[in-house]
C-alpha cells in the first residue's frame, strides 16, 4: 500500500489504496495544506518534497523537474509534487522551509 509520511508535519502519515497517483493529490485528498502556485503545472518549485527516503517508489524525473535541476532550483533529494508519482511503497518527506505556510504549525 503506497504510504507518505510527512517528517516536519509530526510525521503526518498517508496510507492511499492506488498507486500510481501524484503525491500532491494525495497530500490535499488527505486534507494538508501544501503550496503550489502554478496551479500544479510543474512550473514553479513551490510544491517541492524533500526527500528523505523512498525515492526509489517514486517516478523517474520528468522534463519539467529536469529543467530545474539543471537551474540548481531542485536538488538531487528533492522532487516536484506536482509532478512526482508514488507507484509503490512509503515515501519519507519533509516541507522545504522555503515553502512553509505561516498559518501551519511545523515540527523539526
Amino acid at each position: 500500500m503506497p504510504r507518505i509520511v510527512i517528517e516536519n508535519l509530526f510525521n503526518h502519515s498517508i496510507n492511499s489504496e492506488a498507486s500510481n497517483r501524484k503525491v500532491i493529490e494525495l497530500i490535499h485528498e488527505n486534507g494538508i495544506d501544501w503550496m503550489h502556485a502554478c496551479g500544479k503545472k510543474g512550473r514553479c518549485t513551490s510544491c517541492k518534497i524533500i526527500v528523505r527516503s523512498g525515492m526509489e517508489n517514486l517516478s523517474e524525473l520528468n522534463d519539467r523537474e529536469l529543467f530545474f535541476r539543471k537551474q540548481n532550483r531542485l536538488q538531487l533529494n528533492e522532487r516536484l509534487s506536482c509532478q512526482a508519482v508514488l507507484q509503490k511503497g512509503e515515501i519519507c518527506v519533509r516541507v522545504a522551509d522555503t515553502n512553509k505556510f505561516p498559518h501551519l504549525d511545523y515540527s523539526e
